[in-house]
């Protein structure tokens, strides 16, 4: 077995939260493939072979998948298990935007990067309206496809009444004939005589018929696609198979993505089997023009984006292959058709599995990646990187006879090339470095027999020259980079990189660095200054505290010192440096803790003076005292060392939070999440200063309710202020409510809290929403039973946000409340049970809801159980076949798919959670209901047991519901266990563990069985 490759993007790492920059999102057209040994045929080996290097892309991989609100619904239906829980691939948004290539972007937009208004469409030559364009309902579709030209000239006008009346008959079109509605547009973008405005919105319509961002909505695009009639879809297909030789470019680029579009539904099921012979064919034919192989080759690429390398077979993928590389050839006389080669490569690397596999072929790809990014060509030369970048974290554990050449390719790159290049050079050993850190982090730094834990240690052999290239980037700053997010360059990739190099190597770093430091820290120039610390700064994360502490003892006095440098890119830095010095060196228990009662006057003194300084400045000295705070978190004792500047603190951070100077609202932001850490990490002797911010917070909340708002913007800043607010209060709660002698404090008023907290739901802000409702869930454990006063009027609430399908973070924050009001209320939740108990059934039968809110549902049936006791009863029949259903789903994940995986642990972990409150609330007086259902339960167990892929929180989970079993049903269930002994093995798993809390589960189960299985 080989060890097992990373998707593109599996290895990248953004920056810490609290990092010096924040890297905004940057991503590559990313998809794969795979070919074997027969590709090779045709090719002639280079004889000389050189190696290239490529770019670090930190792609943030998030779908976030918006559903519509819930309508009608019947209970007993339990179409949850209907529903596949794995969802497509995440898009990468941001990967045509760096590749400059519109992409997925351009279905919303038009040219030059405009959001496309909605279609609408009317006007004619002069700006007149001709004739009755638009069709009432019933009139003859085929007429409309005559006419759709206009259509869509007219979905473009700048007239909304003209815009709205072509939608709407397009709208018509398409529900009255989907067939010749889609046949009428890909006819449109194929046809040369149309106008470039219509062809590009019916490549755009056509697309967006065939694909959306959201899950659900995408699999109905697909049946839809699937039910249109065979002849049409042929007739569809050839006519963007004939689009692509189109002069027009935007109109090739279109229907390359619609063709991958399609191919993404069809190739998976077996359905259109000669795409690729069709594709492959344009290459071969002896006067294909440049702009036919161009277009195709791009076509190649958006469908291997498209589809999994196990739609293809070996042979089709060598032919891809074979023909992109020709591609790439040097002596091909199409700079576009390079460009697109390489691109289509970097598409399809994820299909070359079996062929990186293969010495020979191996040999034979890298040699022409390498020789491709030695390019006259800016772009190809990128795109080259790209693909390094690409094959350093899928094929690492084949790169070491390549990396003497992958080196020099890096540095000539890095020292030479322009930007965007040396960005991905850079980014080629951050790349690495990620590799090697996830090895380090699974298999402990042991090195094993099996190639799956192959460890190259390029890193470590690479650091006498990697560091000081790595540390000539730190001084290539440019002037404004601390004042634009969007800002990523050449000095922010090197330190990103140095700072993953010092987590892989540990201590080998530091005497490489040091003298760096040492020389440029005190130099005249800003940049050898702000460089020195930045170099400083990345390396405390990764060497040993014992070998960093005296360096940062030595020099913290000149870093306090380095906050009153005159120019401010030091001084954001230096704050950077500093915090990273208080979240990795400063430890109170600790002998190393670099903070001291000597030292600690100085610290406070220059924190409280420097988040007076510029936004950006202030923000990192935050982020310095957040980690200041958070070193006493774990210390149990009356007061601390931060305990006579608690107050001046909070008094700073409030008045950040007030400063009207900053541009963006991310100030604020860090003003109030670091006091949120000041109020954690609070002790005893702090109270009143926790009991006065209480009532500040309380007031300035309810002043953000009377704000006058005149705009979208007044309102948004009042959203945002709301949601930092009830934060606030709900860290405070949390906080004075966790021992008897403070709990006082919150009871006491909160009437006024809770007044408070519904007139912000008022506000219907999703994300206000999202904190008021949990500041909520924070006073109702507080308030325990004496909560229910408030019920009446705040389950409507609670009822709207189980509802929100839309904003699912909040429905599942919803779904949480519902269980701490359980467990403040027992049974006096009862009299709203009817209706919580409904919609929860609702959600679980809905497709649209998303998938991360289900399983907690199930852990909030075991809440609700176990709050009303055998007043369950009438619910079991609807939720028990839930949780057969769901036990039956977590046995069809995929074993290879992490992502699913980790869902499918959360999943059984929440439906062991539902048992196990069910049980516990039977046991005192109907256990006999739940034996029917005993042998099922027992069953999940033992197949839970068997399956290797279970984390701990699910194996500890099992073993208590086989205690509840046991517990609840007593005696009865003694047959169930008869010619059964995985529960032995699975008690014996569980003592041989060195979590004591499952240790001391097992125990108690282990008794409960003792007692029920006695001859």
């Amino acid at each position: 077995m080989g060890r097992c490759r990373r998707r593109r993007g599996a290895v990248s790492r953004d920056r810490p939260s609290n990092a010096k920059h924040v890297k905004p999102e940057k991503s590559i057209r990313t998809c794969d493939s795979a070919f074997q040994k027969s590709w090779v045929l045709g090719f002639r080996l280079p004889q000389r072979a050189s190696l290239l290097p490529p770019l670090r892309r930190h792609s943030k991989n998030k779908t976030i998948i918006k559903t519509r609100q819930n309508p009608s619904w019947s209970l007993p239906l339990p179409a949850f298990f209907a529903i596949p829980i794995s969802s497509s691939p995440p898009l990468h948004p941001s990967r045509d935007r760096a590749r400059g290539g519109g992409g997925r972007e351009e279905e919303e937009r038009g040219r030059g990067g405009r959001r496309q208004k909605p279609i609408n469409f009317l006007l004619c030559a002069g700006g007149e309206t001709r004739g009755p364009l638009f069709h009432r309902p019933g009139s003859d579709s085929r007429q409309m496809a005559m006419e759709i030209t206009q259509y869509l000239i007219a979905a473009q006008s700048p007239d909304g009444t003209v815009r709205t009346t072509a939608e709407e008959s397009l709208r018509q079109f398409q529900e009255q004939n989907l067939a010749l509605f889609l046949l009428s547009l890909s006819v449109e973008l194929s046809s040369d005589a149309k106008p470039a405005e219509s062809r590009r919105l019916a490549g755009i319509i056509l697309k967006n018929s065939l694909d959306a961002k959201d899950a659900i909505r995408k699999e109905q695009l697909t049946q839809q696609w699937v039910s249109v009639d065979q002849m049409i879809k042929a007739q569809i297909k050839e006519s963007l198979m004939q689009t692509l030789p189109s002069p027009v470019s935007e109109a090739r680029h279109t229907s390359c993505q619609v063709i991958a579009k399609i191919a993404s539904i069809e190739v998976p099921r077996r359905e259109w089997p000669d795409l690729i012979g069709r594709l492959l064919s344009n290459m071969r034919q002896q006067n294909a023009s440049a702009i036919l192989k161009q277009a195709t080759l791009e076509t190649l690429g958006y469908v291997c984006e498209e589809i999994s390398p196990k739609d293809l077979e070996q042979e089709q993928v060598n032919s891809v292959l074979t023909a992109v590389v020709q591609g790439m050839n040097q002596l091909e006389p199409s700079i576009e058709v390079q460009l697109a080669a390489v691109k289509s490569l970097y598409n399809a690397l994820d299909f070359a599995q079996v062929n990186f596999e293969n010495e020979m072929e191996r040999n034979y790809l890298m040699n022409v990646v390498c020789d491709t990014a030695t390019s006259k060509e800016l772009e190809i030369r990128k795109a080259a990187f790209e693909c390094l970048v690409s094959i350093s974290s899928m094929y690492y554990e084949f790169l070491d006879p390549y990396m003497p050449t992958l080196y020099n390719l890096t540095a000539n790159a890095v020292k030479g090339d322009e930007e965007p290049v040396a960005l991905q050079a850079v980014e080629f050993w951050s790349s690495i470095c990620d590799v090697e850190i996830e090895l380090q982090e699974e298999y402990g730094g042991t090195e094993s027999g099996s190639s799956d834990a192959i460890n190259h240690h390029f890193i470590e052999k690479a650091l006498p020259m990697l560091v000081p290239m790595l540390l000539e980037t730190l001084l290539k700053q440019d002037d404004d980079q601390d004042q634009d997010d969007d800002i990523w360059n050449l000095s922010m990739a090197g330190g990103t990189c140095l700072g993953l190099a010092a987590r892989t190597v540990g201590n080998a770093i530091v005497p490489l660095v040091m003298p760096f430091v040492e020389a440029n820290i005190t130099k005249t120039d800003w940049r050898s200054r702000e460089a020195a610390t930045y170099a400083f700064g990345s390396i405390l994360e990764g060497p040993s505290v014992e070998t960093l502490s005296p360096l940062v003892h030595a020099g913290l006095e000149f870093l306090l010192n380095a906050m009153n440098d005159q120019n401010v890119h030091v001084k954001d830095t230096t704050a950077w440096t500093l915090g990273r010095i208080f979240e990795f060196l400063h430890s109170p228990t600790s002998s190393f803790s670099v903070v001291t009662t000597s030292n600690l006057p100085r610290i406070m003194s220059v924190l409280l003076e420097s988040i007076k300084d510029s936004p950006n400045v202030a923000e990192k000295v935050c982020g310095a005292i957040y980690n200041l705070f958070q070193g006493y978190e774990d210390v149990v004792s009356e007061s601390s060392m931060l305990s006579p500047y608690h107050g001046q603190i909070i008094i700073a951070l409030l008045s950040t939070a007030d400063r009207t100077d900053a541009n963006n609202s991310r100030l604020r932001a860090s003003a109030y999440e670091t006091l949120n850490e000041v109020v954690r990490c609070s002790h005893i002797s702090e109270t009143s200063n926790i009991a006065q911010l209480l009532q500040e917070i309380k007031d300035r909340l309810a002043r953000t309710i009377t704000l006058q708002i005149v705009s979208s913007d007044d309102r948004e800043k009042q959203n945002d202020l709301q949601a930092l607010l009830c934060g606030v209060l709900q860290v405070i709660i949390q906080k004075l409510s966790s021992t008897d002698e403070t709990k006082q404090l919150i009871l006491q008023s909160s009437d006024q809290t809770m007044t408070l907290f519904l007139q912000v739901f008022a506000c219907r802000s999703s994300t206000v929403h999202e904190e008021a409702m949990l500041a909520i869930g924070a006073l109702a454990y507080a308030a325990g039973p004496e909560f229910f006063r408030y019920m009446s009027e705040f389950y409507k609430y609670l009822e709207m946000g189980l509802q929100n399908f839309e904003e699912y973070q909040v429905c599942s924050i919803s779904v949480g409340v519902v269980g701490d009001i359980c467990r403040a209320l027992d049974e006096k939740i009862l009299p709203f049970c009817d209706g919580i108990m409904s919609q929860l059934l609702k959600n679980l039968s809905d497709a649209r809801l998303h998938r991360s809110v289900k399983p907690p549902i199930f852990s909030c049936f075991g809440d609700i159980a176990l709050a009303i006791g055998d007043n369950f009863e009438k619910y079991l029949p609807y939720v028990v076949p839930m949780l057969q259903g769901a036990a039956e789903l977590c046995s069809q994940i995929d074993s290879q798919d992490e992502e699913m995986l980790d869902y499918g642990n959360q999943l059984r972990t929440c439906i062991f959670d539902a048992y196990s409150g069910i049980l516990q609330g039977f046991k005192g007086s109907k256990p006999d209901l739940m034996m029917p259902y005993a042998g099922h339960i027992l069953q999940f167990i033992e197949n839970v047991f068997k399956d290797k892929n279970r984390d701990e929180a699910v194996t500890k989970s099992a073993v208590a519901v086989m205690g509840d079993l046991a517990d609840a049903l007593g005696p009865n269930i003694s047959t169930l266990f008869k010619d059964r002994t995985f529960h032995m093995d699975l008690l014996g798993e569980c003592f041989e563990s060195d979590d004591d809390q499952l240790k001391e589960t097992a125990t108690w189960t282990q008794g409960m069985l003792g007692r029920v299985l006695v001859s």
